[in-house]
């Protein structure tokens, strides 16, 4: 039944971490290894509640410091461990930039809320600005944590109901009236993560509510597990075990990060897992292949270091590249995982068994575990305070004034300050110790939409620059374009212009049809979004519509595929950008392009706080792709008469781009300007477009 000792249990979890460590190192077949945390969840719902059940079937009260108590002393010893070092190791070598995400990733890590920090930031799968963070992975104990703190309360709360409404002294689990609570939460459960994954895959994939159906399977079928270790027929459990072990195997196999998740995906490991745990409820066939791969001695050993190796595995793969300055090789992951085995081993040895079998359990009676919980703040407190200082004491160390020109005055001011910068770069420069932006918070750099933000699909009109301008400008094209928004609203306010800016993110101004990043679909957002663009310039009648775009990230469409390559990609841009700037000049008196800014094989937060760069390290030449298909855009605006600005001289001199010039950072990533410096170009965006009285 669930209260015994499940070694078979032990090897599940052994095949989870398993799958899970494969899949983030990189395993080609195995790219759905993710699947394994999914595993995890039903495997702590079955166990969890099968705990909880078995004292409720004794007529035991449900002691909550108990339980906690037990958590506590299973969960914080190895999970503080790893986050302090893991603390430390980013600042030793990560950018500082990165660093200081990761302080404030441990901090939600600390308060059982990781998941919501990252649900925050974007999609599980894809790429950010940086680095993925080596906290990332303790979104599912903070999945678990909610759940530990939340499921014995609802328990004791619904057994105690039911003696209120039978008016009963009776203690034992109202298993009839649990299970139909069960249901309906599981049931509510699955159907917000279906809905959540088709709407916002990012916050589905690390809700609370859209996995805590996957505990409630596990719930479930430990609250069955009593009847029907009774009722199963013997040859039911190799069935059971093999169907399982399949099941999951197939979704290891079969999904990826194109895959919708969790969502009806989730269905398969979820019940391939719940078959794996009732094939152990009872005595099966002699020669059961399955359960003798899960109970064979290393597999269990694996099983019991499972815990630890989770906390280390992704640490190590993150930090490793962030210290190797560049991917790791196949060898060299093995090589990194060789060390997590050690580091497992050490941890459960020396960490988590002493905290739930020696001295401290017969030291540490409920509810004194739960001090452990203070006491992990501190520590973490401790290395991320520390970690803080350090990252602030490294920033803008020394006097290094700004790069400067003689005369900066006129109208190529902005050019001899570019020039300036190169050669400062040239002459491998210590970075200036003030920069605007601050290199720590460069990445939020980000142009303001105002009340419009076009990312979440919205279809309205948000009027800025002079409300009372006689002219109108309209901006358009992807964030590329919002990028120009400091610039322009700047020139609009200053210069009595009404100003609407309608951009949005991985959707280019050209009319082609593209896919959203990391993802293999038609973006149908972005296709309806260029549609509207045309019908509000066209009531709008603007005096000047300025386009700005980067190519396409993804690649296009083609015949139902997706074609990344130049020789496919350039034809097919061309005539969306003609089809654009046809349907453009019809509505407006001037239509304007600004050739996109040349894009860095490098980021600029990451160089400038990495070691003790110069201002050489970080200087870098245009990426070829990009410039000769912002090629395309020019082509195709000047033979529709449309006129081009090139903001080249303003960023780069001679083939070479700095990333700071004079004090101000000049782009955020690889390829957005930053808002200091976007605003800061408003005179010479003025003087190029003719907005400028």
């Amino acid at each position: 039944m669930a209260s015994r000792y499940r070694s078979d249990v032990q090897g599940l979890r052994a095949v989870a971490v398993l799958v899970v460590i494969a899949a983030h190192a990189g395993v080609p077949f195995l790219p759905g290894g993710f699947v394994g945390v999914d595993v995890f969840f039903v495997v702590s719902g079955f166990l969890i509640s099968g705990l909880l059940f078995r004292e409720m079937r004794r007529g035991e009260t449900v002691s909550l410091t108990a339980f906690w108590s037990r958590r506590a002393r299973r969960i914080l010893p190895a999970a503080t461990l790893v986050t302090a070092l893991t603390v430390l190791a980013s600042v030793a070598w990560m950018s500082l930039i990165d660093a200081r995400e990761v302080v404030v990733d441990a901090v939600w890590a600390t308060l059982f809320a990781a998941n919501v920090r990252f649900a925050d930031q974007g999609d599980y799968f894809l790429a950010q600005d940086g680095p993925p963070s080596p906290m990332q992975h303790y979104w599912s104990l903070a999945v678990e944590e909610q759940f530990y703190v939340v499921w014995p309360v609802l328990l004791v709360v619904c057994a105690l109901a039911v003696r209120l409404v039978t008016r009963s002294d009776e203690r034992r689990l109202p298993e009839r009236t649990l299970a139909v609570v069960l249901v309906a939460l599981t049931a509510a459960s699955f159907a917000w993560s279906v809905a959540g994954t088709a709407g916002d895959s990012g916050s589905a994939y690390y809700s609370t509510l859209g996995r805590a159906w996957e505990l409630g399977a596990g719930a479930l079928a430990a609250l069955a597990a009593p009847r029907l270790r009774k009722r199963m027929p013997a040859l039911a459990v190799p069935l059971l075990g093999a169907g399982g072990l399949l099941a999951v195997g197939l979704a290891c196999v079969l999904y990826s990060s194109a895959t919708a998740f969790p969502g009806w995906a989730a269905l398969l490991p979820v019940l391939g897992t719940v078959a794996l745990l009732l094939a152990g409820i009872r005595p099966g066939p002699r020669h059961d292949p399955v359960r003798a791969l899960l109970t064979w001695r290393p597999v269990r050993v694996l099983g019991d270091w499972s815990y630890s190796l989770y906390l280390w595995h992704w640490p190590a793969l993150i930090l490793a590249e962030e210290w190797a300055l560049r991917p790791l090789t196949g060898a060299e992951r093995a090589l990194v995982l060789l060390v997590v085995l050690s580091l497992a081993a050490l941890t459960f040895r020396f960490v988590e068994t002493p905290f739930r079998q020696g001295l401290p359990p017969r030291l540490l009676v409920a509810p004194r575990p739960l001090l452990l919980y203070p006491l992990s703040l501190a520590v973490v407190a401790a290395s991320c305070v520390g970690g803080w200082q350090w990252i602030e004491a490294r920033t803008g160390q020394g006097d290094v004034p700004a790069i400067a020109v003689a005369d900066p005055a006129g109208a190529d001011s902005t050019v001899a300050l570019v020039r300036a910068s190169v050669n400062a770069a040239r002459d491998r420069m210590a970075v200036p110790s003030e920069l605007d932006p601050n290199l720590l918070t460069l990445r939020d750099s980000v142009a303001d939409v105002g009340a419009c933000d076009y990312e979440e699909d919205v279809q309205e009109l948000c009027l800025r620059g002079d409300p009372d301008g006689e002219r109108t400008v309209v901006v358009t094209g992807d964030s590329h374009a919002r990028a120009w928004i400091p610039a322009v609203e700047r020139i609009a306010v200053e210069n009595g212009w009404r100003a609407y800016y309608l951009v949005k993110p991985q959707c280019p101004a050209a009319h082609v049809p593209v896919a959203p990043l990391n993802e293999r679909r038609v973006f149908t957002e972005c296709t309806g979004f260029q549609d509207w663009v045309v019908d509000q310039v066209e009531a709008l009648q603007p005096d000047l519509t300025i386009v700005s775009s980067s190519p396409p990230v993804n690649g296009v469409w083609i015949d139902g595929e997706l074609a990344a390559t130049i020789e496919r990609v350039a034809p097919v841009l061309e005539e969306g950008y003609d089809e654009l700037f046809d349907e453009l000049h019809a509505a407006s008196e001037r239509v304007l392009l600004i050739k996109d800014v040349p894009k860095s094989g490098i980021d600029p937060g990451e160089c400038l706080t990495t070691g003790t760069p110069s201002l050489g390290d970080c200087m870098f030449q245009p990426v070829e792709r990009a410039e000769i298909l912002g090629d395309v855009a020019v082509k195709s605006a000047l033979l529709a008469d449309a006129e081009v600005v090139d903001p080249t001289p303003w960023l780069c001199y001679q083939g070479e781009c700095p990333v700071v010039i004079g004090g101000t950072l000049s782009y955020r990533d690889t390829d957005h300007l930053t808002t200091e410096y976007s605003e800061l170009l408003a005179g010479s965006l003025g003087r190029a477009t003719g907005m400028t009285d």
